[in-house]
């Protein structure tokens, strides 16, 4: 049975494109058939991340329209023939998107994929809710900064109240927590969150560590999943993430980790 996992946020820019692209790279790697959605309906980064945006002839919209068949929309990745990407529409609007079309998606692509990544878009808008409602897990992706945190906790209200599991009563969404752009020089000198601060407020276990690294950015440009990026230290730690999705032993963060208690105390008193 295929893990359909949905990679949210709360706040925008935060790197949830580069995590779904390398997880769902790092899984088919690791020899898993992997599909990745964009369920960013009008704006379409995805596809540009992976290196694909000139091979995208039908998308997620024409899928549940009818206008073609999710084989015909799903693009083979050239690095490796077991990660498939679906890429999102730009010329629609995130109304497209159904609950009923949605499902059927997933559940074809549940028939051929070991796992489904839901690339969702920011905050709680349409699109969001849509890439969330199936999901069996979740990966919330935060930035150390207070008001990405705020915003990622509004995210696990969402998938507490909104999700099909809510819905129908089943087993809670499973929710893993991914820090990015973390820079340990800065949590030292108090510009930045430190993971126990966020850990403490959003309460879900800590999946990943990625830290503040241009590699990120290049391989952005270069249309390469940074996780391909040979000895980067963001492609390492999406390394090790996918290593724990999978249940195997991965290095612990050697991150420096400040003490903890003020901000839960910060957002609690200005509330």
């Amino acid at each position: 049975m295929a893990r359909i996992i949905v990679v949210t946020s709360g706040k925008g820019g935060v790197g949830k494109t580069t995590t779904s692209a390398s997880l769902a790279s790092g899984l088919a790697v690791q020899g898993h058939k992997c599909a990745v959605v964009d369920f960013d309906v009008g704006l379409r980064n995805l596809d540009l991340v992976m290196g694909c945006e000139r091979r995208v002839i039908y998308d997620l919209v024409n899928v549940i329209n009818g206008e073609a068949t999710l084989n015909q929309a799903l693009i083979v990745d050239r690095r490796t023939d077991k990660l498939s990407i679906l890429p999102a529409s730009q010329t629609r609007n995130k109304d497209a998107l159904t609950v009923e079309g949605v499902g059927r998606i997933l559940d074809g692509l549940a028939e051929t994929f070991e796992f489904v990544i839901c690339d969702s878009p920011a905050g709680i808008e349409h699109g969001a809710l849509m890439a969330l409602y199936y999901a069996d897990e979740a990966i919330v992706v935060t930035n150390p900064e207070v008001s990405s945190v705020r915003d990622s906790d509004r995210i696990l209200g969402l998938l507490h109240s909104r999700s099909r599991r809510a819905e129908q009563g089943l087993d809670p969404v499973r929710e893993h927590l991914l820090l990015a752009r973390y820079d340990a020089a800065r949590v030292t000198k108090g510009d930045m969150l430190g993971i126990d601060d966020v850990q403490s407020v959003l309460g879900i276990p800590l999946l990943g560590v990625v830290p503040e690294d241009k590699a990120v950015l290049e391989a952005s440009n270069e249309g390469v999943p940074v996780i391909h990026f040979p000895g980067s230290a963001a492609g390492k730690a999406y390394q090790n993430a996918v290593f724990r999705i999978l249940g195997k032993e991965a290095p612990e963060s050697s991150l420096e980790k400040p003490r903890t208690g003020w901000l839960k105390w910060l957002l609690e008193g200005s509330g």
